[in-house]
């Protein structure tokens, strides 16, 4: 068996053709969902981006893997679907980036490795990275003959100067034409033998400047609003958001706040965001066109996914922080060979799933500390016999510490529980919000704060500690020495 796993960055979980979706253009992931199975309600356990591929890779919950923030070390005890896979025989391949902290110990103080956090996920071997400085791309479109474009702030800034305009390069020459290239390239020398790769494309994460081409095919008049504004004060961390969330984290040297960006420039970067899933799709479309020419669809585990989803202006918020289920909602679709096609599961999942699911097509035993559940038995076209009711996720906001956060970094955190009805949202420190999300979608009317729901929340409390306790780190929780040796659990 081989594995193909495609993660997209920061895609909001509705925004597929397959779903209906009006302003998603997605052919490619439309015909992976007809040929294999998608998970309409999956949702990200974290954010950011190296929290969030954490728990992807490890199949753990943040409470466990620790990995809290951008550049907060992932211990190197922990097990992750690349070292896994090696012990089927594959050499895990990465195209793109895990964005995975190293853990210290054993480091010199001056190891290169600890002075970025866009390390390599320990047991993946590297065909092509791409972080944040982009050289080896912008190096390539200097080859190409392309001028003036060194930088990131050069390369991004669109073409006729205004936010929502096309780039400055060809379609064929983008950073995430870069990456598919490059997996391609290694792909053709793979068939006939096993292989393993993650292709991870930054789309649709900033910078939000897209190609012509692609651009085209979307109309800016069409662009839905965002979710209405929250209430001024429904919680602190959502104000401190607003209030310093910069537009040059949406388009590099843009001068401004992005809560005052005008409707106008907000629907204009919608359609950029919306041509940058576009784009994605269209390489995605590369890589299954790949597999079915090479004969190596029948014998490939499909997986594509996101790290997390994106506020795109929803109440009054941009990109991954907070506790809305736009930051959590993210799209899964899986094609096992031989299983079932053209399938919608409408229960919840998480993204630790991911890690057990590929393990066990690979005939591979999954770690006891694993969180996540593998999704098996609909891709075989069966149902499990019991499944979880509702999706968590935690957030560990201590980066954004000013003001009215306070200053103890371990009470910057939350913890959220969702049902197909509600949401309820606990902090470390301060009140808990509740929402009736069947009469509340958008999530205003907090009901704890207006005087209701003090049942309801109690309940929602006590499951999310049942939740908590049941999957605290059980690496070794679920071993026993003693007369006999080592004697695990499940024996």
């Amino acid at each position: 068996m081989n594995v193909l796993l495609i993660t997209g960055d920061q895609w909001r979980g509705p925004m597929l053709g397959a779903l209906g979706h009006p302003l998603a253009h997605t052919p490619s992931l439309d015909r992976l969902a007809a040929t294999g199975v998608l998970f309409r309600r999956h949702h990200t356990v974290t954010v950011p981006c190296g929290p969030a591929r954490a728990s992807l890779h490890t199949g753990l919950y943040l409470h466990n893997h620790r990995s809290v923030t951008n550049g907060t070390p992932l211990a190197r005890h922990h097990a992750n679907m690349a070292l896994e896979a090696r012990k089927a025989g594959l050499a895990p391949r990465l195209f793109g980036y895990t964005d995975t902290s190293p853990d210290p110990e054993g480091l010199a103080p001056r190891d290169p490795r600890l002075f970025t956090y866009e390390g390599v996920l320990p047991g993946y071997d590297v065909g092509q990275t791409l972080h944040e400085d982009f050289k080896p791309w912008l190096a390539r479109l200097r080859r190409l003959g392309y001028r003036g474009l060194d930088t990131p702030a050069q390369a991004y800034d669109p073409a006729d100067g205004r936010l929502g305009g096309p780039a400055r390069f060809r379609a064929e020459h983008s950073e995430t034409a870069f990456v598919a290239d490059a997996a391609l390239d290694w792909l053709g020398t793979r068939a006939g033998r096993p292989w393993f790769a993650h292709v991870s494309f930054l789309r649709p994460h900033p910078p939000w400047t897209a190609p012509a081409e692609y651009l085209a095919l979307h109309d800016p008049a069409r662009m839905e609003a965002p979710a209405p504004l929250a209430p001024a004060g429904l919680h602190p961390l959502l104000d401190a958001l607003r209030a310093q969330f910069p537009v040059s984290h949406l388009v590099p040297g843009r001068a401004g706040l992005a809560r005052d960006l005008s409707a106008g420039d907000a629907a204009a970067l919608r359609r950029t965001y919306c041509a940058l899933m576009t784009e994605c799709d269209h390489h995605v479309g590369r890589l299954l066109d790949w597999l079915d020419e090479s004969g190596e669809a029948a014998r490939t585990l499909v997986v594509f996914t996101a790290d997390h989803g994106e506020y795109l202006g929803d109440h009054g918020l941009y990109g991954k922080v907070g506790f809305h289920p736009a930051a959590f909602h993210i799209p899964l679709l899986v094609r096992l060979p031989g299983g079932a096609a053209g399938r919608v599961v409408d229960a919840f999942t998480e993204s630790v799933d991911v890690m057990p699911t590929v393990l066990e097509a690979l005939g591979l035993e999954v770690p006891f500390a694993c969180d996540g559940a593998s999704l098996s038995p609909w891709l075989r076209g069966e149902e499990p016999a019991a499944w979880r009711e509702a999706v968590h996720w935690e957030v560990d906001y201590r980066t954004l510490l000013a003001g009215a956060l306070g200053d103890d970094p371990d009470a910057a955190a939350l913890s959220a529980r969702l049902t197909r009805d509600a949401l309820y949202v606990h902090f470390a420190r301060g009140a808990p919000l509740l929402f009736d999300l069947a009469a509340d979608p958008h999530g205003h009317r907090d009901l704890l704060r207006e005087g209701e729901g003090a049942d309801r929340a109690f309940a929602e409390l006590s499951a999310l500690m049942s939740w908590r306790m049941r999957r605290e780190d059980r690496r070794l929780s679920n071993l026993r020495v003693g007369a006999k040796g080592l004697v695990r659990w499940r024996d």
